[in-house]
């Protein structure tokens, strides 16, 4: 008589998940497995070594196979999860915006040292290119008596974002706008913010397959030099910034000269600076308004 075989235990499973997508080519094997079964179980990842010995059960062990296959086909995990942390906030995430990266989070301590001494009714801060509302949201958060407006030109990408400040409690603190860069909107703004897209065309052919096929082309490309967003907005916030206040903009490697530049070129800003990011990469430029 043939007896069934006993379901496998949580650490057989990620023994499994992790030895798939170490052959698939994952950067980091282990952790996406135990992100990918964390995720599934709804748990934390210290329950699978918690509980390692315990058996899986047939339709969560699908699901999990399933994000496993998934993931040994390039899909970011964060997509796979529906969710990505920025700022010790969780927020929703899928491939109508573009996952935020903790090198972003330089951008909001810099607006945080230009800030720190302001907290009140008069302050205004827009988030440009919001997409997720990662931006937005954290510095409504951070500056409980500022307001704060966003803007997006995809609609989907101002769901998401809509959705993630009602998940912060922000909501009724954050005004969103649909166009292009600044084109919705007039200010006048105390800071303008914004991670545009910053990648050329022929870097962007040479993407990770797991950026390049499943995030948002619009998020990321930026014409031939990588730059034509930044120099828009350049243009557009001298006209939408109040007289001593500043644009903050996240930049690609080795493009912080080229948009200084520009922002020199516009006659309308001063003490433009560039931040480096935690591995030496030029991340952030700012410039406050003449």
């Amino acid at each position: 008589m043939n007896r069934e075989a006993p379901p496998p235990t949580l650490k057989t499973v990620l023994q499994e998940g992790t030895v798939l997508l170490q052959r698939s080519g994952s950067p980091s094997p282990r952790l996406d497995a135990e992100l990918l079964l964390a995720g599934v179980l709804k748990r934390d990842r210290v329950f699978l070594y918690r509980e390692s010995g315990a058996a899986m059960e047939k339709e969560a062990l699908e699901r999990y196979r399933g994000l496993i296959g998934r993931r040994q086909a390039g899909e970011p995990v964060a997509y796979l999860l529906g969710r990505k942390e920025f700022w010790s906030l969780d927020f929703i995430v899928d491939r109508r915006v573009l996952i935020p990266r903790p090198d972003t989070e330089v951008l909001v301590e810099e607006v945080i040292r230009l800030f720190r001494d302001r907290n009140d009714g008069t302050l205004s801060f827009i988030d440009v290119g919001t997409g997720s509302g990662a931006l937005a949201v954290t510095l409504a958060r951070l500056f409980p008596g500022a307001r704060v407006a966003a803007s997006d030109i995809s609609r989907e990408a101002l769901g998401i974002a809509a959705a993630n400040s009602e998940r912060h409690g922000v909501r009724r603190r954050i005004d969103f706008f649909r166009g292009d860069l600044l084109d919705a909107v007039k200010g006048p703004f105390d800071c303008i913010v914004s991670n545009p897209p910053y990648i050329d065309a022929g870097t962007y052919a040479r993407l990770d397959p797991g950026v390049r096929d499943f995030e948002p082309a619009g998020a990321l490309l930026a014409g031939p030099e990588g730059i034509e967003c930044h120099r828009a907005l350049a243009v557009q916030a001298k006209a939408r910034l109040r007289p001593g206040g500043w644009l903050v903009m996240e930049a690609g490697e080795g493009q912080g000269g080229r948009i200084r530049g520009l922002l020199e070129a516009c006659g309308a800003y001063e003490d433009i600076f560039i931040r480096r990011d935690y591995g030496g990469r030029e991340r952030v430029v700012a410039a406050r308004r003449s």
